[in-house]
């Protein structure tokens, strides 16, 4: 049989349900785009309620920073003086209590410089200063700096000669930090044995710096976390230790800078190495950006 063509009064019909049915999809697309601009203004709100409270925390960390560090550096200058005994000699007793304040007033003047550094990368006021330097002097700086410590410990601080290394372009001082650190962290989880400092070349156009020690270790459930804001190890040995827990978290961000990125190798009872691969020269655009 022939298909039946529907007359003109269903045809209309149909052509007019359509159209009902084309404005009623019409309307509710215009509700949905109504609701996600409304759902992307309050978005924007709340990310710019996010940033000032972000910029204030910022200025907050580092106008305490700056107001600690005066009375610090005062405290730090008067226990100096008394150590050196220009008033006159102290007693055995005298020298000790002495010895503490000036160790626990360092420690705080670490952990403020810590938070000052924070404030800064988080308020993108941090300096990156590129130069061309040789590794020996950036490691015979950094063995000048420990050899008070390890000289009265039953740890061995080893730096490896650098062989065949060029020189490197970046900042410097940034670097030094990322290393002093990390060694400063080997040391206090090392009771004896040896840390070794190292740096070999990490394929063509990069250089992997790496501080082993032969320490407590590290668990592996707890070396991802290792790098993140306030993290610590949950040890005996950190127990009696005290810090802010943002030495290693300034280190992932201080490698970022700089074009790199850090990364940990542990086994518990057997010691731990902490390492940052960064370009052999830093990209002059990413030095400029900040």
């Amino acid at each position: 049989m022939p298909e039946q063509i529907p007359d003109s009064a269903e045809q209309a019909a149909l052509i007019s349900r359509l159209q009902a049915d084309n404005e009623a999809l019409r309307d509710e697309l215009e509700e949905t785009n109504q609701g996600v601009l409304a759902l992307y203004a309050e978005l924007d709100v709340q990310a710019e309620q996010l940033r000032q409270a972000s910029d204030l925390k910022s200025r907050f960390l580092a106008y305490m920073s700056h107001e600690f560090r005066t009375p610090l550096g005062s405290i730090l200058s008067i226990t100096s003086l008394l150590a050196d005994e220009i008033d006159g000699p102290l007693s055995k007793e005298q020298q000790l209590q002495v010895g503490f304040i000036s160790s626990a007033t360092r420690e705080l003047s670490d952990m403020v410089d810590d938070l000052l550094d924070l404030a800064k990368i988080e308020a993108g006021r941090i300096n990156i200063s590129p130069a061309w330097f040789d590794m020996l002097d950036l490691f015979a700086a950094l063995r000048g700096m420990f050899r008070p410590i390890v000289d009265m410990g039953a740890v061995d601080l080893i730096f490896e000669e650098p062989q065949g290394l060029p020189q490197l372009y970046t900042d410097d001082k940034k670097l030094a930090q990322i290393l002093r650190n990390f060694i400063a962290n080997a040391l206090k989880f090392t009771l004896r044995g040896e840390i070794r400092v190292s740096a070999r070349l990490h394929g063509t156009d990069r250089i992997r710096f790496a501080v082993s020690d032969s320490g407590i270790g590290i668990a592996s459930e707890l070396l991802g976390a290792l790098f993140e804001d306030f993290a610590q190890v949950d040890s005996p040995l950190q127990k009696r230790l005290r810090g802010t827990g943002l030495g290693l978290s300034l280190c992932k961000r201080f490698a970022a800078l700089l074009g790199g990125e850090v990364g940990v190798e542990s086994e518990p009872g057997v010691g731990s190495t902490f390492f940052v691969i960064i370009p052999l020269a830093i990209a002059q655009e990413s030095a400029d950006e900040l």
